[in-house]
C-alpha cells in the first residue's frame, strides 16, 4: 500500500509540474479527460485546466489593452503637435509686430506656457510608455561616457543660466551594457534636479564608480538638500518641492528616472540633509 500511495504521488508531482510549466510558457493545457477514479491527480486536473483557461483570458485582454493604450498615446501624441506648432507659429509672427509693453508681456507668458504645456504632453506620454510596456529597452555595450556626455550638454544651458559649475568624472573607456537613449534621459533628470535646487554659483559633481555587480553614477549637488520625511516621496509621480512650484516641471522627472533603471534591473538611491546638498546615486548592473 505505501508503494502504491508513493507511486501516485510521484506521479502526482509529475502532472502538476508539466501543468505549471505549460501554462507559465503561455502554451495551451489539454483539458483533462473525465476521470472516474478518485486520485490526486483526478481531484486537481480539472481545477489546473481552468486556472489555464482564466490565465490565457487575462493574457489576451492584457494584450488587447496595451493594444489600445498604444494606440490612445500615438494619437494623443499626434494630435497634439500640429495645435502646439501652430502656437509657436503664431507666436513667430507676433514678435515680429510692432506691440505694447503690455502685448510683449502677455505674449513672453503664452510662450512659456506653451513649452510647459509642450513639455507636460512629452513627460505624459514618456510616463505612459513606460508604466503599460509599450517602450522596449535595447540594451548594448558602449561608452558609459558618451552617455553621460549627451546628458550632461543638455542641462550645461540651465546650469549656465544659474552660474553652476559641472565637474564630471567618468573612465572614458568604461564599457556598459544598457539604453544608451533612456539612460541619458535617467541621467538628465537627475541632473535636471541638481540644477533647479542649486542655488546660484552651486556646484554639481558627477562620478562614476566601477563596483563589483553595478557601476554607480553619484550626482552630487550642494543645493538646499532634501527633508528626511520627503525622501520617500520624490520618486513617486507628479511630487514636487513646495518651494519650486513656480519653476518648470512636472514632477515625474525622478519617477522616469525610476523606472527606467528598473526595466534595466537597476536602481537609484539619495542621501540628503537639509541644507547640506543631495546626493543621487544610480546603478546600472555591469
Amino acid at each position: 500500500m505505501g508503494w502504491i500511495k508513493r507511486k501516485e504521488a510521484e506521479f502526482f508531482a509529475d502532472q502538476v509540474e508539466e501543468a505549471l510549466d505549460t501554462i507559465l510558457s503561455g502554451r495551451e493545457l489539454k483539458e483533462p479527460e473525465e476521470v472516474t477514479e478518485d486520485t490526486l491527480w483526478g481531484k486537481c486536473g480539472e481545477k489546473f485546466w481552468q486556472l489555464s483557461q482564466v490565465w490565457n483570458i487575462k493574457e489576451a485582454d492584457a494584450l488587447q489593452e496595451k493594444k489600445q493604450m498604444k494606440s490612445l498615446i500615438s494619437d494623443i501624441s499626434h494630435q497634439t503637435k500640429t495645435p502646439l506648432a501652430n502656437m509657436k507659429l503664431y507666436q513667430e509672427f507676433l514678435q515680429e509686430e510692432t506691440l505694447s509693453e503690455k502685448g510683449r508681456e502677455f505674449l513672453k507668458r503664452m510662450e512659456e506656457q506653451t513649452e510647459k504645456l509642450d513639455f507636460l504632453l512629452q513627460s505624459m506620454v514618456k510616463m505612459s510608455r513606460l508604466e503599460n510596456g509599450i517602450i522596449q529597452i535595447q540594451k548594448e555595450k558602449v561608452k558609459l561616457q558618451e552617455t553621460l556626455t549627451a546628458a550632461v550638454s543638455q542641462i550645461v544651458p540651465a546650469a549656465s543660466k544659474k552660474e553652476v559649475t559641472l565637474h564630471v568624472s567618468c573612465e572614458p573607456d568604461l564599457f556598459l551594457n544598457h539604453d544608451r537613449k533612456w539612460t541619458e534621459e535617467a541621467i538628465f533628470n537627475v541632473l535636471d534636479n541638481a540644477v533647479k535646487y542649486s542655488d546660484s554659483k552651486g556646484r554639481i559633481e558627477v562620478l562614476v564608480i566601477p563596483q563589483e555587480i553595478f557601476t554607480k553614477i553619484s550626482i552630487r549637488d550642494n543645493g538646499k538638500g532634501i527633508l528626511p520625511e520627503r525622501q520617500a516621496e520624490i520618486f513617486t509621480r507628479f511630487y514636487r518641492e513646495p518651494e519650486i512650484r513656480d519653476n518648470h516641471g512636472v514632477g515625474i522627472g525622478l519617477y522616469l528616472t525610476r523606472k527606467i533603471l528598473e526595466l534595466q534591473n537597476g536602481y537609484i538611491e539619495v542621501r540628503s540633509e537639509a541644507g547640506k546638498g543631495s546626493e543621487f546615486c544610480l546603478y546600472l548592473p555591469n
